[in-house]
């Protein structure tokens, strides 16, 4: 640990300098991949009083358009990520929905092994299963179905436009794999 301590002292470096158009691209991605999800859900969701906006979408954005070598942001882990999460979640809810605070750790941890287990894990996919536990009536009366809408579709739409805007510029490429 002392020696740790000393390289850092020593000046180690800090995370490598991101180029103007790496930032450019992940920020026209995060852009359209949200706002997509925010259209249509303002334009064919929200008359069925559904939703394909959940808090998690914005740090799957994080990795899926600006992270996008990480195998935490291929399309296997974001969408099986966000569904198991999700009914895992929902589980976890309706099992122990009496107790928030019980069912809310378990949602996540439990949402963690699952995708560990299955291999597809996706850090946002902790908050998909703890925002079927905290989020409004209108998250609870989805039940299962949250895990298809607005989980699992809205991350095949983030998906989507990742894979195109992502492929627009010449040095970038996404996915690194599908399965």
């Amino acid at each position: 640990m002392r020696q740790y301590f000393l390289k850092m002292k020593g000046g180690a470096a800090s995370p490598p300098a991101v180029g103007i158009w790496e930032i450019i691209w992940s920020g026209i991605g995060s852009f359209l991949g949200i706002f997509a999800c925010g259209y249509l859900t303002v334009k064919y969701f929200t008359p069925l009083d559904t939703t394909l906006m959940i808090a998690s979408f914005g740090a799957s954005a994080v990795l899926v358009y600006a992270a996008i070598k990480s195998p935490l942001a291929q399309p296997r882990n974001l969408i099986g990520g966000h569904i198991i999460s999700g009914i895992v979640g929902v589980a976890c809810y309706e099992l122990f929905g009496h107790d928030i605070v019980l069912a809310s750790a378990l949602a996540v941890s439990l949402a963690i092994m699952a995708m560990l287990a299955t291999k597809t894990l996706h850090p946002p996919g902790g908050a998909t299963a703890l925002w079927a536990v905290i989020g409004s009536p209108l998250i609870h009366r989805l039940g299962f179905f949250y895990a298809l809408i607005p989980a699992g579709l809205g991350a095949f739409v983030l998906l989507i436009i990742a894979v195109l805007v992502n492929n627009l510029s010449g040095n970038r490429k996404y996915p690194e794999y599908w399965f």
